[in-house]
């Protein structure tokens, strides 16, 4: 009887340990071709959005139904929202502009054009604007999103990947190719500071812990950097898996997320502002390299697909199999 009752403890134990730790819920699977970039959770309604080629995929975030789709958005990269001016916009590289979104209707309102090659976008709370980051030009666009026209540009010394505000008028940007975060003044429009990120190489994603002051810089040679806002110093140097594109951050469990195109996510937990404890290396697919944190839900959204096997590695990144476009849905 007591030995029935031990291994009943254990398998209860272990069962809840496994309930605990970072795991893969469901997939949701999309029928489209074409590569991909980031993801985002939308302001209302249960939407997911998920960048696609030539479109924008929305999804029920909790089933993963079909919603609707933004077209037209050829080489699109990243989705914002200003939920004031009820308003999506989308950074569409290949056609150098920004399409504007009813996010009721999913209707088409416009396209503005930006800088060359737009990658990340984000609403910025401070100034109340869109803000693309121009991998080819090297700069942002600043975009009003009442008048829906292109304002000013701001030159950020090299290539900007992806950016995160403050809240309070600075702006900080991953330079991928300078390997530093560059700060921008909003009010200026200027940037007045440099930050190295070494031994960090090729800073790709990016997230803000605002009550903390520390940035999370994803790299692409294995590293995430924790930086100190007030002064640019760096906190801590903490490894994480290979093909980083992708930072998450959730302000509720302080928990921070790395997505690795080697099919891993790195999470980390911040239990003060210089204390960074590694939590685990959760496995994930090959290719799921871009990341969005729900903070509602607490689950994490990867997009990625199936590969064709190579035969040599060498031959660079392998081909995507038409059809198997998923998202990877991961919680505890």
């Amino acid at each position: 009887m007591v030995l029935a009752t031990i291994i009943t403890l254990v398998v209860f134990t272990n069962l809840l340990a496994q309930k605990n730790e970072f795991h893969l819920i469901k997939t949701f699977h999309i029928q489209s071709t074409g590569g991909w970039d980031y993801i985002a959770v939308g302001p209302a309604n249960n939407r997911l959005y998920v960048s696609h080629g030539t479109q924008v995929n929305i999804l029920d975030k909790t089933t993963g139904d079909s919603i609707g789709i933004i077209e037209n958005t050829t080489g699109v990269h990243g989705i914002a929202f200003d939920k004031e001016q009820n308003k999506g916009f989308t950074s569409n590289g290949r056609l150098n502009n920004v399409t504007v979104f009813d996010l009721k209707t999913n209707k088409v309102i416009t396209q503005i054009s930006t800088g060359q090659n737009p990658d990340a976008i984000l609403y910025e709370p401070f100034s109340k604007k869109i803000i693309t980051c121009n991998g080819r030009s090297q700069n942002l666009s600043i975009i009003d999103p009442i008048e829906n026209k292109l304002i000013d540009s701001i030159a950020v010394g090299g290539k900007p990947e992806t950016a995160v505000s403050d809240g309070a008028g600075k702006l900080f940007v991953n330079i991928e190719d300078k390997n530093e975060i560059a700060v921008v003044d909003l009010k200026s429009r200027k940037v007045i500071a440099h930050w190295p990120v070494t031994p960090g190489e090729e800073p790709t994603g990016l997230v803000l812990d605002k009550k903390t002051n520390r940035l999370f810089a994803g790299c692409g040679n294995k590293f995430l950097i924790v930086v100190n806002t007030a002064n640019g110093s760096i906190v801590a140097k903490l490894p994480i898996g290979d093909g980083c594109d992708g930072v998450g951050f959730d302000n509720n469990t302080k928990n921070i997320f790395t997505s690795n195109g080697e099919g891993t996510m790195s999470v980390f937990h911040e239990k003060t502002a210089d204390d960074i404890e590694t939590v685990a290396t959760v496995t994930t697919k090959r290719g799921a390299r871009t990341i969005i944190v729900d903070e509602e839900t607490h689950l994490i959204y990867l997009p990625t697909a199936e590969f064709e096997v190579q035969s040599n590695p060498s031959q660079g990144r392998p081909r995507m199999i038409p059809g198997t476009f998923q998202v990877l849905v991961i919680g505890q």
